[in-house]
């Protein structure tokens, strides 16, 4: 919950903002409307209490219009296509930092159903098209208070060439089990081995909190359940002491909570950084115990000259290897759909 709520006037403009604002009413808490379309007054004396009144704030807008014009986000998905930036969560590794301009503030899009509107432009007739809404957002982690992921559901469910894609690390999955989604919105669920999710993943729901959320979707309708597809999302892969036994016991839980048939994918991602968002989390962590040391990482660039670091390539051989037969052996109907 932020302790308080910011309502830009053109999201109020805006149906949908308008719902958003009921929910966000309904749950008590401290509303204010702006009087221009810019979010100010997030900043403090220094970097940690910008972090602080950020973290703490809600602010519903309307979407830019660039964001009409969707990015290609392989391998996760065709196309992204954001309904929030911004975070709730409390991630030392946090993919977001460096990557999102000013303060860490949640914006959640009041004109929603103009962007998926939008979407339709993108289908490609003869396949399945597929777009990633949690790229800048853990769009379960706001759900109680935009409704914007049933809004995706049901407006992907009756779109037969496009697919929905999202992932989280929160458990509220009540709302969505009687969507009509058709099965056309793959639920997956960011896990990790316990020591990783305990020390590093502040404010998001437990790792057990998130099978039983897992296991809700995928159970089918006539057994109380979602009926969604559903994934996992291994990330981030971290060779921490004892990682094969942590990492063992992650899959035996996960093995014991679909005990049953269902639609199930995994995606494996292997702990990386920048040299920007080290320096950002560091300033937001700066008593981290993640380890953002360079000298034991290789260094890889993109095609704009970017530079990420990750593990040497012998440590990443031997955990893809790892990984593999690990799922395999538990999960052979499950198809692994990407290591990075």
């Amino acid at each position: 919950m932020p302790k308080r709520v910011l309502f830009t006037p053109d999201a109020l403009d805006e149906p949908f903002g308008q719902q958003m604002y009921e929910r966000v009413r309904a749950h008590d808490l401290e509303i204010e409307v702006l009087k221009s379309n810019r979010l100010t007054g997030l900043r403090g004396a220094d970097v940690r209490e910008t972090y602080r009144n950020a973290k703490n704030t809600l602010a519903v807008v309307c979407a830019p219009p660039g964001a009409l014009k969707l990015q290609p986000t392989p391998p996760s998905a065709d196309w992204q296509m954001n309904l929030a930036e911004g975070c709730p969560a409390h991630c030392q590794y946090c993919y977001l930092a460096g990557s999102l301009q000013g303060p860490p503030v949640v914006r959640a899009y009041a004109n929603l159903p103009k962007l998926l509107a939008g979407t339709a432009a993108y289908e490609q007739a003869g396949r399945s098209t597929s777009f990633e809404v949690s790229c800048y957002t853990d769009v379960l982690g706001i759900e109680h208070l935009t409704g914007s992921l049933a809004e995706c559901i049901r407006y992907y469910g009756e779109r037969e060439g496009a697919r929905l894609r999202f992932v989280s690390k929160y458990d509220a999955v009540g709302s969505l089990l009687d969507l009509p989604h058709h099965g056309h919105t793959r639920a997956r669920f960011s896990l990790n081995a316990e020591p990783i999710a305990r020390r590093l993943e502040g404010g998001t729901a437990s790792v057990e909190a998130r099978l039983r959320a897992l296991r809700q979707l995928a159970l089918p309708r006539q057994q109380g359940g979602g009926g969604y597809p559903v994934g996992v999302v291994l990330a981030p892969i971290m060779p921490i002491p004892e990682w094969r036994a942590h990492y063992t016991a992650l899959l035996d839980r996960l093995a014991a909570t679909l005990d049953f048939d269902c639609d199930l994918t995994v995606e494996m991602i292997s702990h990386r950084f920048t040299p920007g968002s080290k320096d950002v989390l560091l300033q937001w962590y700066p008593n981290t115990s993640l380890d953002l040391e360079e000298a034991g990482r290789a260094v890889k660039r993109n095609k704009f000259g970017g530079t990420k670091y990750v593990y040497q390539p012998e440590d990443m051989r031997t955990l893809k290897q790892f990984f593999f037969a690990e799922w395999q052996r538990r999960f052979p109907r499950a198809p692994i759909q990407y290591w990075t």
